[in-house]
């Protein structure tokens, strides 16, 4: 259907809502009412201002124009029933009934609610105006902190929190007698301080489905810092780095499904956006309060991360129609800040009025002037967080305005990365668990006794690992040692929640680099490193780094798990590998003879292996796709098979390792020389295996089809192809240099080992340095 769609409001929430929305195929027309003078930004786009905006009169337009949606965005018409009266008109509105949106509108009435569904809140006791002296009383006997709170609408400013029992008391005065709220404090909840990073989920619900956005965190302190009064909201970025994947899925399971699933059973179905703050307690999150919209300046921010391929529009229309689980709801990766620029006075009083003026931003129109505290919001996204903050405050300093205020800390918290801890007396109580290592350690020992070889019988939990080089066959060995980690893909794991491959690729960056001088790989020991551990996850790693182990041929005989809370953010680990291989003195390489017109073998990656994934994160970005959008290529898997898998998990296909295959050539005095093709792609690895920097290397791009992955990043990030072999394996993990009158041998010995494609790639030439010819070939 064609959506002409009515979006009711002013603000710079309603402004986002409608840059998403005109941006579906499926919307011919927005009116926004009133709107503002930044709002109209198309010919799709338009403001209504009407004399009278009572809901009949808001009716009576919407059936005059034709309009078949509305999308409210303050929570006061929701309050006061907007929803029915276009219902009864058969205009359906996003957004929830009277009875639903009492979530808001009265905290005494939400906080209930959570306790009859045992949502977790802090603990509180709910007084009218009219009982001081037992608010009073409650106060001085609690025994906590405690914050107070108007329990009906205050425009996001009805919180107080004391920092003594005698400003609580005067707070209680101040909303209870001298009505500073007016009559949101009829009613006043007392409510436990919480102690913990603060994050708002917004998230859509269709009254039976519930799909939350990537949480923000929002400011609303008006000083820096967090000092001072609360206001709406001075600034948010998202997503917040605290809330990691775990923190989400318990968020989901414990609070948002049964809120939705209570509310339908009580009668009062939720449709719309349902807006939940949370404090990250040391006993998991706990809800602070519910909204029933979209919230202000979090939206702002959020917009900036739905996908290209997400539709706003479809996805509100799925709600009212009760079908959410229907349409796609993706993110793209990286981060959006949104700064506040407010009035000086606010959230006090202030002058209205002041000319606005702007710099390198899109016109505003004639003449545009300050009306309200909160002024403009100016929201920037980028695959980082400092960068998305930079560029928002690049176009902070573009507007301008008498008494322009504004918090120079927004995003303070993400930066910081502060892990959560809670201080204490016990070991445990720091963050760091000796129980969940030790489960650890019995959760992974099967992996690692699967890696057994002659020379250790791969056992760990003791101070060190033992190898037998005798029992394993050497005469006269030298010992070669690498270590290596996963490099930035690492973050592409953490962030698609996909970590069952990058132990593998941790044993392939150090044991493929023993294998360029001929060692075969021994034995190998790894390091992981967390803020919090995370049993589970941990040995999923350790179990990709054992299956490493087996396709190397090498034990894993020992490790480190360091848990350090405030080391690393929650969710987030490090990964380091140290391998160990041996080659008889005789069969070390490279070889002294390497020459001119000796033949380059090139062994076929597995896609990207470990390298290169900075840029390919920043053509995600540039590309506005996500980690779980369907694979943009066509996927085959080993058997050659058509897959149907997540970008994610195909970027995350693990690195080869080619020790099996490549040891008997090596052993048979058929290689001269290897290189490991890892950063600095042919460009700089190639001269690594040529001894004394006095050759090159000629290679002929023609000589193997370049991967589907390695074309969708050429396009959709533009990257030339020079770049492409100074950065890409570019599908050759390893280079063989061969005796010219040994190449079919060399061959022949490779796929005898299992190596299924080897492919001719070019020779050794006399003037040092790679020329890559006919790369023009990778754009066909």
């Amino acid at each position: 259907m064609t959506l002409r769609i009515l979006v009711l409001g002013g603000g710079g929430r309603e402004h986002a809502l409608a840059w998403k929305l005109k941006q579906s195929s499926i919307v011919s027309q927005i009116f926004l009412c009133p709107g503002n003078g930044g709002t109209v930004s198309s010919s799709k786009v338009s403001n209504v201002n009407l004399p009278d905006q009572s809901f009949q009169s808001l009716v009576n337009w919407a059936v005059t124009n034709d309009i078949n949606l509305v999308v409210p965005g303050p929570e006061q018409p929701l309050v006061d029933g907007v929803e029915s009266h276009f219902r009864k008109v058969g205009i359906p509105v996003f957004g929830p009934s009277a009875l639903a949106a009492r979530m808001e509108g009265s905290k005494a009435f939400s906080k209930a609610f959570m306790t009859r569904h045992a949502i977790p809140t802090a603990a509180f006791r709910v007084f009218a105006s009219s009982q001081v002296d037992e608010a009073i009383e409650y106060v001085r006997t609690c025994g906590h902190k405690i914050v107070l709170k108007a329990s009906g609408l205050a425009s996001g400013k009805g919180v107080l929190i004391p920092e003594s029992t005698e400003e609580a008391i005067a707070g209680l005065k101040e909303i209870m007698i001298a009505r500073a709220f007016g009559a949101a404090g009829d009613e006043v909840v007392v409510e436990e301080l919480l102690v913990g990073p603060e994050i708002s989920v917004l998230a859509f619900s269709d009254g039976y489905t519930i799909v939350p956005l990537p949480a923000a965190q929002d400011h609303k302190r008006i000083g820096e810092g967090d000092t001072g009064l609360n206001t709406g909201g001075m600034g948010a970025y998202a997503p917040a780095p605290v809330a990691t994947p775990a923190i989400m899925e318990r968020i989901t399971r414990e609070t948002l499904k049964p809120t939705i699933d209570g509310m339908r059973r009580e009668g009062y179905p939720f449709v719309g956006l349902l807006f939940t703050g949370f404090i990250l307690t040391d006993s998991g999150p706990k809800v602070l309060e519910y909204n029933v919209r979209f919230g202000d300046p979090e939206t702002e921010a959020l917009m900036l991360l739905l996908s290209e391929d997400t539709d706003l529009a479809a996805v509100v229309l799925a709600c009212v129609e009760h079908r959410l689980d229907s349409v796609a709801l993706t993110f793209r990766p990286g981060f959006a800040v949104s700064v506040v620029l407010a009035s000086s006075g606010y959230p006090g009083s202030y002058e209205k009025g002041k000319t606005i003026t702007v710099g390198e931003l899109p016109p505003l129109g004639d003449s545009v002037q300050t009306s309200g505290g909160r002024v403009i919001a100016v929201s920037a996204y980028a695959p980082s967080l400092q960068e998305a903050r930079d560029r928002a405050y690049e176009g902070v300093a573009q507007v301008n305005f008498d008494g322009k205020v504004f918090r120079r800390d927004i995003a303070h918290r993400g930066l910081k990365a502060v892990a959560l801890t809670t201080p204490g007396l016990t070991y445990a109580q720091t963050g760091v668990s000796i129980d969940e290592g030790n489960a650890l350690v019995k959760a992974i020992k099967p992996y690692v006794r699967a890696t057994r070889r002659t020379g250790t019988n791969a056992e760990i939990g003791g101070f060190g690992g033992v190898f037998d080089l005798k029992a394993a066959g050497y005469a006269d060995p030298l010992l070669v040692s690498g270590t290596d980690g996963v490099g930035t893909k690492l973050r592409v794991a953490i962030e698609a929640g996909i970590h069952d491959t990058v132990g593998i690729d941790l044993v392939a960056m150090s044991v493929n680099d023993l294998l360029v001088q001929g060692a075969e790989p021994l034995y190998f020991l790894d390091y992981y490193a967390c803020g919090k551990l995370d049993v589970a996850l941990a040995a999923d790693v350790v179990k990709g780094i054992a299956q490493g182990c087996q396709q190397a041929g090498c034990a894993l005989i020992g490790g480190e798990t360091a848990e350090m809370p405030g080391m690393y953010p929650p969710g987030d680990y490090d990964l380091a590998g140290f391998a160990v291989g041996a080659v008889e003195r005789a069969q070390l390489l490279p070889r002294d003879d390497v020459c001119p017109g000796d033949v380059l073998l090139g062994l076929p990656s597995t896609g990207l292996h470990s390298n290169g994934f900075s840029l390919v994160r920043a053509v995600l970005a540039r590309a506005g796709a996500s980690y779980a959008s369907p694979c943009p290529w066509n996927d085959n898997d080993a058997a050659g098979a058509t897959t149907a898998r997540t970008l994610g998990r195909a970027l995350l296909t693990p690195t080869a390792i080619y020790a099996r295959q490549v040891l008997p050539a090596a052993r048979g005095r058929l290689v001269k020389a290897m290189a490991h093709i890892t950063g600095g792609g042919f460009v700089d690895n190639v001269p690594r295996a040529l001894p004394g920097g006095r050759f090159g290397a000629r290679i002929d791009a023609r000589a193997w089809v370049l991967p589907p992955v390695f074309r969708w990043l050429m396009r959709a990030g533009g990257i030339a192809a020079g770049e492409m072999a100074r950065t890409f394996n570019c599908g050759i993990g390893l280079v063989l240099v061969v005796a010219r009158d040994e190449a079919d041998a060399a061959v022949r010995a490779l796929v005898d080992a299992g190596q299924r494609e080897v492919y001719t790639i070019g020779e050794v030439v006399a003037s040092p340095g790679v020329e890559i010819l006919n790369t023009e070939s990778w754009n066909d």
